[in-house]
């Protein structure tokens, strides 16, 4: 078999389910690619752009925002909390949720909490801003 199956599961629903020649994640230690016949894998995944290789060398690119990764018998689940494929972003609230959280940090008065939220939306905000410069390569 030359491809895995890869379902993208949030608690909103099912985001992609599909097959592909390979999966490039990034965990919370380092990017990760998996081909066909991986080793048995469950990892947590870091907020950020999961890449989709599909055998006709074309890809989809999907917003992520954290979650895990499980790898088995070609196939791969991803549970994430939120994902958005490049096409479904809306780039000005994306934009807009940007500027929020930059005020935000810019607050001298914030709990730790207060200020980690803050800075896991800033994070949120760019890593979908980021899909419309891949979406370049």
């Amino acid at each position: 078999m030359n491809t895995l199956h890869v379902n993208i599961v949030t608690p909103d629903g099912e985001v992609y389910d599909g097959n592909v020649r390979m999966v490039v994640a990034k965990t919370i230690s380092g990017e990760i690619g998996v081909l066909p016949h991986h080793v048995p894998l469950v990892t947590p995944l870091d907020i950020s752009i999961l890449k989709l290789r599909h055998e006709d060398g074309g890809r989809t690119l999907i917003a992520i925002s954290g979650g895990f990764m499980e790898v088995r018998q070609d196939t791969v689940t991803i549970l994430a909390e939120t994902a958005e494929a490049a096409e479904k972003v809306d780039y000005d609230r994306a934009s807009a949720a940007k500027v929020r959280a930059e005020r935000r940090l810019q607050d001298t008065k914030l709990s730790d909490l207060e200020f980690k939220r803050a800075e896991l939306s800033l994070k949120r905000a760019i890593n979908r801003l980021n899909l419309k410069e891949y979406g370049r390569d």
